[in-house]
């Protein structure tokens, strides 16, 4: 056997790092990783999302703030030793609210997105996979609910039926699939004529096989994305409907019904009411689009810096 070593070409040596030695090839997803890593605001998006879900979730198990029993002895208390953000006008304790708001707008938040990828994926994938006529008579589907305004048809929903957490989260779900479902449409029309993909139907693979095991998969970086994006409209969404006097019902409250609460108390100098409530919805929302942005820069080789 021959003891020469494989000649290296330039370009190989050149990528080599010190040493000579060549390091091992990382797949798309560590290098998107380590791209995200880098990005100090997604870091920190994403910091902020943790610390707001255990916030919501956990924290009520170690604080107890009442949240349900009217106590007027202690209405509209400024922050305090006793109450860290104050008290509302029926004597319920403004943190512990804001905790069980937190946890209703999360979880909208996630189960829509959740609702709206999911019906937007398989959507789009057929469409996309399809082509000719299918995809238009789809398509043309898809900008008919655009061309309609989404407050109108969820206050409309709302009223008719009742809100609670699983009913907002589907009907915002139902109406927030129409991006995601043109995003993916877009990528499986790129993907299909792939070459691993004509070679899966040589082997012969249906189209429930082809969008299952190779196309959907392939359009995870611009599903991922879009989730995000999602999650920040479902709790926008949620936040307007409680603020206009539709969303959910008493005792059930989210960030959106404590923010129209406090905006009628602030003439009293309620301050308290508004700031922490506002700041939350606000630093959630940036939180989820920093992550977002940074996910769309780290899975798009174009946008990966080198």
């Amino acid at each position: 056997m021959s003891n020469i070593a494989p000649s290296l070409s330039p370009l190989d040596i050149s990528r080599a790092p010190e040493g000579g030695e060549i390091g091992p090839v990382q797949s798309g997803w560590r290098l998107a990783l380590r791209e995200f890593s880098r990005n100090k605001l997604a870091v920190v998006g994403l910091g902020i999302l943790i610390f707001f879900v255990i916030f919501c979730f956990v924290g009520p198990i170690f604080y107890h703030g009442n949240t349900i029993n009217t106590n007027l002895t202690a209405s509209d208390v400024p922050p305090s030793a006793g109450y860290p953000l104050g008290t509302t006008s029926e004597g319920f304790d403004e943190l512990g609210l804001l905790m069980r708001g937190g946890q209703v707008s999360l979880e909208v938040g996630f189960l829509a997105a959740a609702v709206g990828i999911v019906i937007g994926m398989i959507w789009g994938a057929i469409s996309g996979l399809a082509g000719g006529i299918v995809d238009s008579a789809m398509m043309r589907v898809v900008d008919v609910f655009l061309s309609v305004p989404f407050l109108f048809v969820i206050l409309i929903v709302a009223v008719r039926y009742g809100a609670s957490v699983l009913s907002l989260s589907l009907i915002i779900g139902a109406y927030t699939w129409l991006v995601p479902a043109r995003l993916v449409r877009g990528e499986v029309l790129t993907l299909k004529t792939r070459d691993f993909v004509a070679a899966a139907r040589s082997a012969g693979s249906g189209r429930w096989r082809l969008i299952r095991r190779h196309l959907i998969p392939n359009a995870l970086g611009v599903i991922i994305v879009n989730v995000t994006f999602n999650i920040a409209d479902a709790i926008l969404a949620v936040a307007f409907l409680g603020f206009l006097g539709f969303g959910l019902q008493y005792p059930t409250q989210d960030w959106g019904d404590m923010l129209s609460t406090g905006v009628a108390q602030m003439q009293n100098g309620y301050w308290w009411l508004v700031f922490p409530v506002g700041a939350c919805l606000v630093i959630v929302i940036m939180a989820c689009n920093m992550v977002g942005d940074a996910l769309r820069d780290s899975l798009d080789v174009r946008l990966r810096r080198r």
